[in-house]
């Protein structure tokens, strides 16, 4: 895992050793340092991460239970790769969950709030202007997530993060490929509609940005 230290969390902002790995592993496989069909070894990240096998086999363990991973018959873990019908899946379980998180959000957006995430679809924007992979992938993150955190939605939230981290890997995988200067973008749409504390506006922004973004995805990139 290339580059698993340069996310920039240090491991004393966490209790335990497990919680540190298990962070560094998830932030890795949604920035896209992970491909699908890519294998994970449990030596290959202690050795990265410079800890023990012990934490890191915990932290793949969660990561397979939350679909992020998957174990293979051969007991080897890997990152999952993506059916059509899977792919369909997820995004209207995604649109379902992510509507309802913004719209619980929408009571908590003052004015800090709304120029937070203004200041956030700015980065999106610049990053998607100069075809910058990473930095539209780090701010695009951090945009949806700032908005979702307001409303508070402990159960939705995980539910959402677990559906990021399997559409993750190939996301990344098209942006490589193509760049992300021809994406959809949706926030300001988004962000219109929560300045004017418009429910409907906001669930439709937020499907279209989903169904937009996942759409084009065509399904010879699947195979």
């Amino acid at each position: 895992m290339s580059g698993a230290r340069e996310l920039g969390v240090s491991q004393e902002e966490f209790r335990t050793t497990q919680e540190w790995v298990y962070h560094q592993v998830r932030e890795a496989i949604l920035r896209g340092k992970f491909l699908p069909g890519h294998p994970v070894t449990i030596r290959g990240l202690a050795a990265e991460l410079g800890c023990s096998p012990m934490p890191v086999r915990e932290a793949l363990r969660r990561l397979t239970s939350e679909r992020a991973l998957e174990l293979s018959d051969t007991r080897r873990v890997t990152v999952p790769t993506m059916t059509p019908e899977k792919l369909a899946e997820i995004c209207a379980a995604r649109v379902a969950l992510e509507c309802q998180a913004a719209e619980r959000a929408l009571p908590y957006v003052g004015p800090d709030e709304l120029e937070r995430l203004r200041s956030l679809d700015d980065r999106v924007s610049a990053a998607l202007a100069d075809g910058d992979t990473e930095a539209y992938v780090t701010a695009n993150l951090e945009f949806h997530f700032t908005l979702y955190r307001l409303g508070r939605p402990h159960i939705i939230l995980s539910l959402i993060e677990s559906l990021w981290l399997q559409t993750a890997p190939l996301q990344h995988l098209v942006f490589r490929r193509f760049g992300v200067q021809e994406l959809p973008d949706r926030h300001r749409d988004l962000l219109e509609a929560i300045s004017a504390g418009d429910p409907v506006r906001v669930r439709t922004a937020i499907r279209q940005d989903i169904e937009e973004g996942l759409g084009s995805i065509s399904a010879e990139e699947l195979l």
